[in-house]
């Protein structure tokens, strides 16, 4: 049989007939003389008429009609509203996959496949920006010199000095953003010396390809003339596939220069650096420079 916890004292733990109620008076008084006695015990907060504990902090205020707001409370909500969206982290874009999906089936307008082409391109820069480079600068393939006749900034770009298969691609078309995006504002012209290349420093059209759809629209509209300098039959038949079906806008602008004496009626001499080996060479199977006065643009 359990024990009858009724006959016992909470306070003293004692059998209630043996308590004298000393203990627990404060508590529970038994008369109006004891209740008088222990108000001054009695601590300053003794919560609420049920006796429960009142934190002003959790009070909740609950409208007398729920579901309306005071015009105060509307007027700061209108304002809350009104900023969402508006942070750039809100402006999420919508399905990549879709949007993809889009391209291939010729949905996309051509407004938003800009806007997609040039986020990525501006991913492709910040990378160019961050990483570490030297190693494809210091092969001195890519470099800027002069202006031409019409004044348009010269970029070359050495076949010879590029080991396709010893350096890392990626890195090379990194480097090629990083170095033209700041020459591209304006008009420019590219010179390539296809001068003494072997197997190993051809560029896979893939990879070429590849670039072209990566970079900048300013990259294709502000290059004026690609100039192809010593040019194989093998490497013109080549280019003329390139151009003709993989990025057919370039092909008005490729010219073939078998020797430098046409390089130097488009641009002078002196505004334009060549390589040592590229002057041997031409001087070896072309003859020597000789001045002319005469130019074509």
């Amino acid at each position: 049989m359990g024990t009858d916890w009724r006959r016992w004292c909470s306070q003293c733990q004692t059998q209630r007939s043996r308590c004298s109620g000393s203990c627990c008076h404060f508590t529970f008084p038994r008369s109006e003389e004891e209740e008088r006695a222990s108000l001054p015990l009695i601590p300053a907060d003794i919560g609420n008429s049920k006796g429960e504990p009142v934190v002003p902090e959790r009070q909740i205020r609950i409208a007398e009609k729920p579901g309306t707001l005071e015009d105060s409370e509307e007027e700061s909500l209108d304002s809350d509203l009104g900023q969402v969206g508006t942070h750039a982290f809100a402006r999420m874009e919508g399905d990549v996959d879709k949007q993809r999906k889009q391209i291939l089936q010729g949905q996309m307008s051509d407004v938003a496949l800009q806007k997609q082409h040039q986020r990525n391109y501006n991913r492709w820069l910040c990378r160019a920006r961050a990483e570490d480079l030297s190693d494809i600068a210091a092969l001195k393939a890519l470099y800027q010199t002069g202006v031409d006749l019409c004044g348009r900034t010269v970029m070359i770009l050495v076949g010879r000095n590029i080991p396709v298969t010893l350096i890392d691609i990626e890195k090379a078309l990194l480097y090629f953003i990083h170095v033209m995006d700041h020459i591209t504002v304006k008009e420019y012209v590219m010179v390539y010396f296809h001068t003494l290349t072997g197997e190993h420093n051809h560029l896979d059209s893939e990879f070429l390809k590849n670039l072209y759809d990566i970079v900048d629209a300013k990259f294709k509209k502000n290059l004026k003339a690609f100039y192809f300098v010593h040019p194989t039959f093998r490497s013109k038949v080549s280019t003329w596939f390139f151009t003709t079906f993989s990025v057919s806008g370039l092909k008005d602008k490729v010219r073939y220069l078998d020797t430098l004496q046409q390089l130097f009626t488009c641009i002078k001499p002196e505004q334009i650096d060549i390589p040592p080996f590229v002057l041997d060479y031409d001087a070896r199977v072309n003859g020597p420079y000789h001045p002319s006065h005469s130019s074509s643009l």
